[in-house]
């Protein structure tokens, strides 16, 4: 491969930022693809497009949905539980793991403890709606145990807190610092069947 092409030299750093990926995995990725023009290049260019131009993320849940229909928040009423979680790769994790259902909320992102400010940046204001709306017993706050996952947990937690709703957080089996998407099956039913009230202060 000509490293000179500019095209080629593009596409190695486009595909270089996508997580677990560096730029000897990109090359390989992409000899692939330039080898097989025809049945990976063209499906996959089309799959992208379409991805940019109909799917967008819900500014009420953060899941993803195609642009002017119904999010499945919309739709889903029979829920009584809420799981609040950080991203979509850790909600899709607890949905493959079949270990919960339920409404879920994803924020988008974390509060970093050093700058409370960052809270404009995840989707709370729609959760505080979300919960005061629906019918709900539980919520059940599925942050990460890093620093910012839980100063994010404890934000959240003091903007909900009432009478009426159950707050409940992920228990053993959640090591410190670890990353629900990073997390095996067993472990995580661990942690969802062995979840605790969250104390109050």
């Amino acid at each position: 491969m000509d490293n000179n092409i500019i095209e080629i030299e593009d596409l190695i750093k486009q595909f270089s930022k996508l997580p677990g990926l560096g730029p000897k995995s990109a090359k390989r990725i992409i000899l692939k693809l330039i080898n097989n023009k025809d049945n990976m290049i063209k499906p996959l260019a089309k799959s992208l497009a379409n991805v940019y131009k109909k799917v967008v993320t819900c500014s009420n849940c953060g899941n993803l949905k195609i642009i002017d229909k119904s999010c499945l928040c919309e739709t889903e009423t029979n829920y009584d539980k809420i799981c609040i979680v950080e991203n979509l790769a850790d909600m899709w994790v607890i949905e493959s793991a079949n270990i919960y259902k339920g409404h879920y909320h994803i924020l988008g992102g974390t509060i970093n403890s050093q700058d409370n400010s960052g809270s404009k940046d995840v989707l709370v204001k729609s959760l505080i709606n979300r919960v005061k709306k629906n019918n709900l017993k539980e919520v059940i706050i599925a942050t990460s145990a890093t620093i910012e996952g839980q100063t994010t947990a404890h934000y959240i937690e003091d903007l909900i807190k009432n009478d009426r709703i159950k707050i409940t957080k992920l228990a053993q089996g959640l090591p410190v610092g670890g990353e629900i998407e990073q997390l095996d099956d067993g472990t995580l039913f661990s942690a969802f069947k062995n979840r605790v009230p969250v104390t109050e202060n």
